[in-house]
């Protein structure tokens, strides 16, 4: 019975998830509440793999979904919706920097008070995951690079733990990003071109 609610958890966050990215890629509102409810599928995965981590992530990936929910449609000019913008060489510059500190930080918690047998493979997939996330609520374009970064070492970290569909998912999310770091590019380039001199 367990094993059939962890397939049947398994495939439902793999269509969410699915769906999710999908959405994003269009740039459609709809990908925050398919998100959020991707996130409650996983939570209940990850506990049961041990991805300790990954579950917490999940959570904050909730409240990041409702932030996000709610700046894609308010938090362009005037309160309109939110355009696709580029990060500054400074604001890649502390990403990096953040994520590398949050892995760290990450990783130590999880070697101290949980019984996780990839503390620093974890920390690293859910400190690229938290940073790409919160450019993603922003519009920022290079979110994609983080998303692919998080995507080909998760794949890796899921076959380790036999979550074989989650590891698929995830080579299909690598691929959906690199299709929607394409598509946002151009229509980045297309509103620059439509802005005012």
């Amino acid at each position: 019975m367990d094993y059939i609610r962890q397939n049947a958890t398994e495939l439902l966050g793999f269509l969410t998830g699915a769906a999710c990215v999908w959405l994003i890629v269009r740039e459609n509102i709809w990908n925050w509440p398919i998100g959020i409810a991707n996130n409650l599928f996983f939570i209940f995965l990850f506990f049961r793999a041990g991805l300790f981590a990954d579950v917490g992530l999940q959570g904050f990936y909730i409240v990041l979904g409702i932030y996000g929910w709610w700046h894609w449609v308010h938090g362009g000019q005037g309160d309109s919706e939110l355009p696709i913008s580029r990060s500054t060489p400074l604001e890649g510059m502390l990403n990096l920097a953040g994520a590398g500190a949050l892995t760290a930080l990450l990783a130590l918690l999880l070697i101290r008070f949980t019984p996780s047998t990839v503390p620093w493979w974890d920390a690293l997939t859910t400190a690229l995951s938290i940073t790409a996330q919160w450019m993603m609520t922003r519009k920022k374009l290079e979110h994609w690079w983080f998303w692919i970064a998080t995507d080909t070492l998760s794949i890796g970290l899921f076959i380790y733990k036999h979550l074989y569909l989650t590891a698929v998912l995830y080579l299909i999310f690598g691929i959906m990003c690199a299709v929607g770091w394409v598509k946002w590019k151009r229509t980045w380039r297309a509103e620059q071109g439509a802005l005012p001199a």
